[in-house]
């Protein structure tokens, strides 16, 4: 939902930095694979109670993710590139969620559970209508570039991050975040799923 608004004011430090780093010889695919380790670092640590820690590696996951595109931005853009931004990326949030659940079995693996349920709705209804539009030769530059068609839905990457935050920040309400954020994506995976009804009907 946010995610678009929010694009003008983090991307000209983005890529500012992307072309310093692309100059220094670092590749877009090394720092996705980076992002996907500190992703996976950051559930460790959430799994371990380290909450604080856990807060600063998903952060840092984060600014990887932006800092790869705008890497691939500043040299070359591929589809080995695309393909891994989006597998570390799906893998990363099902981390988050399997990270809560370990750290307290009996009072959030349900509400983790259920979130994970909407995040595998929100990722069909998302990926399978970016299949489609490919055919179609549909193109969209709302979400910035990507490389695929990108359509935009309640639940996205920013507020993710925010609803993670939260969750370290204030762990005795993991659950009820959970549940909320849930209801919050499968909104977002029915509105996707009707979009993409009305465009592919077209």
């Amino acid at each position: 939902m946010f995610d678009a608004r929010i694009r003008p004011l983090i991307d000209p430090p983005l890529d500012a930095l992307g072309r310093r780093l692309a100059a220094a010889g670092l590749s877009a695919n090394a720092i996705t694979v980076l992002g996907l380790g500190l992703g996976l670092a950051a559930a460790v640590a959430i799994a371990l109670d380290a909450l604080l820690v856990g807060l600063v590696l998903l952060l840092a996951n984060r600014l990887a993710d932006g800092l790869d595109g705008a890497v691939a931005r500043a040299t070359r853009r591929t589809d080995l590139g695309g393909y891994l931004d989006i597998v570390c990326d799906f893998i990363f949030y099902g981390a988050i969620p399997l990270a809560f659940a370990l750290r307290d079995p009996d009072g959030t693996a349900l509400a983790a559970a259920v979130l994970l349920f909407s995040f595998y709705a929100n990722g069909a209804a998302f990926l399978t209508f970016a299949i489609m539009a490919e055919r179609r030769r549909l193109q969209t530059s709302r979400q910035g570039l990507k490389s695929l068609y990108y359509l935009g839905g309640l639940a996205e990457g920013a507020e993710t991050i925010a609803v993670f935050a939260l969750m370290c920040v204030l762990p005795q309400h993991v659950a009820l975040i959970a549940y909320g954020f849930a209801a919050l994506c499968l909104v977002s995976a029915v509105a996707r799923m009707a979009t993409a009804l009305v465009l592919l009907r077209a």
